[in-house]
Protein backbone atom coordinates (compact mmCIF):
# COMPACT_ATOMS: atom_id res chain seq x y z
CA UNK A 1 0.00 0.00 0.00
CA UNK A 2 2.90 2.26 0.56
CA UNK A 3 3.98 1.56 -3.14
CA UNK A 4 0.48 2.56 -4.10
CA UNK A 5 0.21 5.64 -1.91
CA UNK A 6 3.72 7.11 -3.84
CA UNK A 7 2.03 6.49 -7.45
CA UNK A 8 -1.13 7.79 -5.85
CA UNK A 9 0.95 10.79 -5.08
CA UNK A 10 2.39 10.98 -8.24
CA UNK A 11 -0.62 10.57 -10.58
CA UNK A 12 -2.58 13.61 -8.68
CA UNK A 13 -0.17 15.98 -10.06
CA UNK A 14 -1.39 18.88 -11.89
CA UNK A 15 0.26 22.40 -13.23
CA UNK A 16 -3.68 23.77 -12.26
CA UNK A 17 -3.67 24.58 -8.20
CA UNK A 18 -7.20 24.38 -7.28
CA UNK A 19 -6.93 20.58 -9.38
CA UNK A 20 -3.80 19.63 -6.93
CA UNK A 21 -6.03 21.37 -3.81
CA UNK A 22 -8.91 19.05 -3.87
CA UNK A 23 -7.20 16.52 -5.22
CA UNK A 24 -4.91 15.88 -2.02
CA UNK A 25 -7.95 16.94 -0.40
CA UNK A 26 -10.21 14.18 -0.75
CA UNK A 27 -7.49 11.15 -1.19
CA UNK A 28 -5.87 12.68 2.21
CA UNK A 29 -9.01 12.16 4.23
CA UNK A 30 -7.63 9.13 4.02
CA UNK A 31 -11.20 6.29 3.66
CA UNK A 32 -10.16 2.13 3.91
CA UNK A 33 -8.31 1.20 0.75
CA UNK A 34 -10.05 -1.45 0.20
CA UNK A 35 -10.27 -1.34 -3.34
CA UNK A 36 -6.84 -1.18 -4.27
CA UNK A 37 -5.91 -4.04 -1.94
CA UNK A 38 -8.14 -5.78 -3.28
CA UNK A 39 -6.17 -5.43 -6.31
CA UNK A 40 -2.92 -6.13 -4.73
CA UNK A 41 -4.15 -9.26 -2.52
CA UNK A 42 -5.85 -11.30 -5.10
CA UNK A 43 -2.67 -10.38 -7.71
CA UNK A 44 -0.35 -11.52 -5.06
CA UNK A 45 -2.27 -14.58 -4.16
CA UNK A 46 -2.18 -15.63 -7.95
CA UNK A 47 1.31 -15.16 -7.84
CA UNK A 48 1.78 -11.78 -9.70
CA UNK A 49 4.53 -9.44 -8.81
CA UNK A 50 4.69 -6.71 -11.69
CA UNK A 51 4.14 -3.02 -10.66
CA UNK A 52 1.36 -2.62 -12.92
CA UNK A 53 -0.67 -3.95 -9.95
CA UNK A 54 0.40 -0.94 -8.06
CA UNK A 55 -0.94 1.29 -11.13
CA UNK A 56 -4.10 -0.37 -11.46
CA UNK A 57 -4.82 -0.13 -7.21
CA UNK A 58 -4.32 3.51 -7.43
CA UNK A 59 -6.62 3.32 -10.85
CA UNK A 60 -9.74 2.27 -9.00
CA UNK A 61 -8.86 4.52 -5.88
CA UNK A 62 -8.86 7.42 -8.57
CA UNK A 63 -11.95 6.07 -9.55
CA UNK A 64 -13.71 5.72 -6.25
CA UNK A 65 -12.40 8.75 -5.37
CA UNK A 66 -14.25 10.94 -8.62
CA UNK A 67 -17.36 9.12 -7.46
CA UNK A 68 -17.25 10.32 -4.21
CA UNK A 69 -16.42 13.73 -5.44
CA UNK A 70 -20.09 13.99 -8.00
CA UNK A 71 -22.30 11.78 -4.85
CA UNK A 72 -21.37 14.92 -2.65
CA UNK A 73 -22.62 17.14 -5.06
CA UNK A 74 -25.79 15.32 -5.83
CA UNK A 75 -26.36 14.27 -2.43
CA UNK A 76 -25.81 17.87 -1.12
CA UNK A 77 -23.54 16.29 1.48
CA UNK A 78 -21.56 18.46 4.09
CA UNK A 79 -19.67 15.85 5.83
CA UNK A 80 -16.93 12.86 5.09
CA UNK A 81 -15.13 10.93 6.45
CA UNK A 82 -15.20 13.12 9.60
CA UNK A 83 -14.46 16.30 7.52
CA UNK A 84 -16.07 19.04 5.25
CA UNK A 85 -16.68 17.62 1.89
CA UNK A 86 -14.81 18.79 -1.03
CA UNK A 87 -17.74 20.34 -2.52
CA UNK A 88 -18.70 22.70 0.98
CA UNK A 89 -14.79 23.57 1.06
CA UNK A 90 -14.54 24.35 -2.63
CA UNK A 91 -18.29 24.68 -4.00
CA UNK A 92 -19.89 21.98 -6.07
CA UNK A 93 -18.41 23.63 -9.51
CA UNK A 94 -15.13 22.61 -8.74
CA UNK A 95 -15.56 19.20 -6.89
CA UNK A 96 -17.14 18.01 -10.17
CA UNK A 97 -14.77 19.06 -12.61
CA UNK A 98 -11.52 17.64 -10.51
CA UNK A 99 -13.75 14.23 -10.25
CA UNK A 100 -13.78 14.35 -13.66
CA UNK A 101 -10.09 14.88 -13.86
CA UNK A 102 -10.12 12.27 -11.66
CA UNK A 103 -11.66 9.70 -13.82
CA UNK A 104 -9.62 10.98 -16.93
CA UNK A 105 -6.43 10.15 -14.97
CA UNK A 106 -7.82 7.59 -14.38
CA UNK A 107 -7.90 6.05 -17.61
CA UNK A 108 -4.37 7.60 -18.31
CA UNK A 109 -3.35 5.21 -16.47
CA UNK A 110 -5.36 2.21 -17.29
CA UNK A 111 -4.05 2.60 -20.80
CA UNK A 112 -0.66 2.61 -19.41
CA UNK A 113 -0.60 -1.00 -18.55
CA UNK A 114 -1.17 -1.98 -22.22
CA UNK A 115 -3.88 -4.24 -21.87
CA UNK A 116 -6.93 -4.63 -23.64
CA UNK A 117 -8.75 -6.89 -20.92
CA UNK A 118 -7.64 -4.24 -18.26
CA UNK A 119 -9.68 -1.27 -20.23
CA UNK A 120 -12.94 -3.68 -20.80
CA UNK A 121 -12.70 -4.45 -17.28
CA UNK A 122 -13.09 -0.77 -16.12
CA UNK A 123 -14.47 0.94 -18.59
CA UNK A 124 -17.40 -1.62 -17.66
CA UNK A 125 -17.35 -0.81 -14.34
CA UNK A 126 -17.18 3.06 -14.85
CA UNK A 127 -20.17 3.23 -16.86
CA UNK A 128 -22.13 0.31 -15.06
CA UNK A 129 -21.64 2.36 -11.54
CA UNK A 130 -22.72 5.76 -13.77
CA UNK A 131 -26.06 3.38 -14.28
CA UNK A 132 -25.75 2.70 -10.81
CA UNK A 133 -26.06 6.65 -9.83
CA UNK A 134 -28.59 7.40 -11.99
CA UNK A 135 -30.95 4.02 -10.53
CA UNK A 136 -30.46 5.41 -7.00
CA UNK A 137 -31.96 9.05 -8.13
CA UNK A 138 -34.62 7.31 -9.88
CA UNK A 139 -35.43 5.61 -6.13
CA UNK A 140 -35.12 8.60 -4.60
CA UNK A 141 -38.00 9.31 -2.14
CA UNK A 142 -39.58 5.84 -3.69
CA UNK A 143 -41.17 4.57 -0.33
CA UNK A 144 -42.42 1.48 -2.28
CA UNK A 145 -39.32 0.48 -3.72
CA UNK A 146 -38.74 -3.25 -4.19
CA UNK A 147 -35.86 -4.73 -2.13
CA UNK A 148 -34.79 -6.24 -5.24
CA UNK A 149 -34.68 -3.23 -6.94
CA UNK A 150 -32.27 -1.76 -3.71
CA UNK A 151 -29.66 -4.34 -3.85
CA UNK A 152 -29.74 -3.52 -7.97
CA UNK A 153 -28.48 -0.06 -7.05
CA UNK A 154 -25.95 -1.55 -4.91
CA UNK A 155 -24.58 -4.09 -7.20
CA UNK A 156 -24.36 -1.04 -9.88
CA UNK A 157 -23.60 1.77 -7.51
CA UNK A 158 -21.04 0.39 -4.96
CA UNK A 159 -20.09 -3.76 -5.86
CA UNK A 160 -19.28 -3.28 -9.49
CA UNK A 161 -15.85 -1.43 -8.77
CA UNK A 162 -15.37 -4.35 -5.64
CA UNK A 163 -15.59 -6.55 -8.30
CA UNK A 164 -13.53 -5.02 -10.83
CA UNK A 165 -10.70 -4.21 -8.57
CA UNK A 166 -10.88 -8.22 -7.41
CA UNK A 167 -10.78 -9.28 -11.26
CA UNK A 168 -8.33 -7.23 -12.13
CA UNK A 169 -5.84 -8.91 -10.20
CA UNK A 170 -6.60 -12.46 -11.52
CA UNK A 171 -6.08 -10.45 -15.14
CA UNK A 172 -2.76 -9.20 -13.99
CA UNK A 173 -1.65 -12.60 -13.26
CA UNK A 174 -3.28 -14.41 -16.72
CA UNK A 175 -5.84 -16.57 -14.29
CA UNK A 176 -7.77 -18.76 -16.33
CA UNK A 177 -11.46 -17.65 -17.46
CA UNK A 178 -13.00 -19.53 -13.95
CA UNK A 179 -10.76 -18.06 -11.85
CA UNK A 180 -10.78 -14.55 -12.82
CA UNK A 181 -15.46 -14.92 -12.60
CA UNK A 182 -14.27 -16.38 -9.20
CA UNK A 183 -12.44 -13.37 -8.14
CA UNK A 184 -14.97 -11.45 -9.13
CA UNK A 185 -17.56 -13.12 -7.76
CA UNK A 186 -16.11 -12.46 -4.82
CA UNK A 187 -15.28 -9.09 -5.12
CA UNK A 188 -19.08 -8.63 -6.19
CA UNK A 189 -20.22 -10.09 -2.65
CA UNK A 190 -18.19 -8.39 -0.86
CA UNK A 191 -19.28 -5.06 -2.14
CA UNK A 192 -22.89 -6.13 -1.65
CA UNK A 193 -22.08 -6.87 1.67
CA UNK A 194 -20.36 -3.93 2.55
CA UNK A 195 -22.85 -1.61 1.22
CA UNK A 196 -25.41 -3.12 3.69
CA UNK A 197 -23.63 -2.54 7.16
CA UNK A 198 -22.80 1.39 5.13
CA UNK A 199 -26.93 1.55 4.97
CA UNK A 200 -27.20 -0.43 8.60
CA UNK A 201 -24.29 2.25 10.22
CA UNK A 202 -26.72 5.26 9.28
CA UNK A 203 -29.03 4.08 11.92
CA UNK A 204 -26.89 2.23 14.32
CA UNK A 205 -23.86 4.40 14.64
CA UNK A 206 -22.99 7.95 15.89
CA UNK A 207 -21.94 11.12 13.54
CA UNK A 208 -18.32 10.95 15.18
CA UNK A 209 -17.79 6.71 14.87
CA UNK A 210 -19.52 7.17 11.04
CA UNK A 211 -17.70 10.43 9.94
CA UNK A 212 -20.99 11.23 8.50
CA UNK A 213 -23.96 12.99 9.67
CA UNK A 214 -26.67 10.48 11.05
CA UNK A 215 -29.26 10.01 9.33
CA UNK A 216 -28.21 11.33 5.85
CA UNK A 217 -29.60 8.28 4.07
CA UNK A 218 -32.97 9.12 5.45
CA UNK A 219 -32.18 12.93 4.46
CA UNK A 220 -31.87 12.31 0.87
CA UNK A 221 -34.76 10.46 0.87
CA UNK A 222 -32.98 7.39 0.41
CA UNK A 223 -34.91 4.14 1.05
CA UNK A 224 -32.15 1.26 2.26
CA UNK A 225 -33.04 -1.89 3.64
CA UNK A 226 -33.34 -1.07 7.26
CA UNK A 227 -36.06 1.48 6.26
CA UNK A 228 -37.87 -0.88 3.78
CA UNK A 229 -37.81 -4.04 6.43
CA UNK A 230 -39.04 -1.43 9.08
CA UNK A 231 -41.91 -0.69 7.31
CA UNK A 232 -42.81 -4.47 6.37
CA UNK A 233 -42.52 -5.44 10.01
CA UNK A 234 -44.24 -2.03 11.53
CA UNK A 235 -47.63 -1.55 12.40
CA UNK A 236 -49.71 1.40 10.36
CA UNK A 237 -48.45 4.22 11.81
CA UNK A 238 -44.91 3.09 12.07
CA UNK A 239 -45.22 2.39 8.24
CA UNK A 240 -46.88 5.86 7.68
CA UNK A 241 -44.26 7.66 9.55
CA UNK A 242 -41.39 6.08 7.59
CA UNK A 243 -43.17 6.49 4.45
CA UNK A 244 -43.99 10.01 5.01
CA UNK A 245 -39.81 10.69 6.02
CA UNK A 246 -38.71 8.89 2.89
CA UNK A 247 -41.18 10.73 0.63
CA UNK A 248 -40.30 14.17 1.76
CA UNK A 249 -36.82 13.56 3.25
CA UNK A 250 -37.99 14.40 6.72
CA UNK A 251 -35.79 13.67 9.65
CA UNK A 252 -37.50 15.59 12.39
CA UNK A 253 -38.78 12.59 13.58
CA UNK A 254 -35.61 11.07 13.03
CA UNK A 255 -35.32 9.61 16.97
CA UNK A 256 -38.60 7.77 16.75
CA UNK A 257 -37.62 6.52 13.44
CA UNK A 258 -34.43 4.94 14.24
CA UNK A 259 -36.36 3.25 17.30
CA UNK A 260 -38.81 1.87 14.93
CA UNK A 261 -35.75 0.38 12.64
CA UNK A 262 -34.19 -0.83 15.81
CA UNK A 263 -37.18 -2.22 17.70
CA UNK A 264 -38.20 -4.09 14.50
CA UNK A 265 -35.13 -5.92 14.15
CA UNK A 266 -34.43 -4.19 10.75
CA UNK A 267 -30.62 -3.83 11.63
CA UNK A 268 -30.42 -7.30 12.34
CA UNK A 269 -32.16 -8.36 9.26
CA UNK A 270 -29.99 -6.00 7.16
CA UNK A 271 -26.93 -7.37 8.70
CA UNK A 272 -27.85 -10.85 8.16
CA UNK A 273 -28.16 -10.08 4.67
CA UNK A 274 -24.80 -8.78 4.59
CA UNK A 275 -23.45 -11.79 6.79
CA UNK A 276 -24.64 -14.09 3.60
CA UNK A 277 -23.13 -11.83 1.08
CA UNK A 278 -19.85 -11.96 2.71
CA UNK A 279 -20.21 -16.17 3.18
CA UNK A 280 -21.14 -15.96 -0.32
CA UNK A 281 -17.63 -14.09 -1.35
CA UNK A 282 -15.62 -16.70 1.61
CA UNK A 283 -16.48 -19.73 -0.54
CA UNK A 284 -15.66 -17.54 -4.00
CA UNK A 285 -12.23 -17.99 -2.65
CA UNK A 286 -11.75 -22.01 -2.97
CA UNK A 287 -10.22 -22.12 -6.18
CA UNK A 288 -7.25 -19.82 -5.02
CA UNK A 289 -3.87 -22.02 -3.52
CA UNK A 290 -3.91 -21.31 -0.19
CA UNK A 291 -1.44 -18.39 1.27
CA UNK A 292 -1.55 -15.19 3.52
CA UNK A 293 -2.94 -12.73 0.76
CA UNK A 294 -6.45 -15.42 0.76
CA UNK A 295 -6.58 -15.36 4.70
CA UNK A 296 -6.57 -11.62 4.27
CA UNK A 297 -9.54 -12.12 2.02
CA UNK A 298 -11.24 -14.09 4.16
CA UNK A 299 -10.62 -11.60 6.97
CA UNK A 300 -12.03 -9.58 5.02
CA UNK A 301 -15.41 -10.96 4.44
CA UNK A 302 -15.47 -11.15 8.38
CA UNK A 303 -14.28 -7.41 8.99
CA UNK A 304 -16.62 -5.98 6.19
CA UNK A 305 -19.85 -7.31 8.60
CA UNK A 306 -19.02 -6.51 12.03
CA UNK A 307 -17.49 -2.68 12.02
CA UNK A 308 -19.28 -0.17 13.57
CA UNK A 309 -17.66 2.64 11.02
Amino acid sequence: MREVDAVIRHRLASEVVLINQISHYIISAGGKRLRPMLVLLFANALGFQGRERYELAATVEFIHTATLLHDDVVDESDLRRGRQTANALFGNAASVLVGDFLYSRAFQMMVSVNRMRVLEVLADATNVIAEGEVLQLMNMHDADLAVEDYLKVIRFKTAKLFEASARLGAVLAGAPAEVEDACASYGRSLGTAFQLVDDLLDYEGSTSQLGKNVGDDLREGKPTLPLLVAMERGNADERALIRHAIEHGEVTRLAEIVEIVRRTGALDATREAARLEAEKARVSLSMLPSSPHKEALIEFCVRSVDRSS
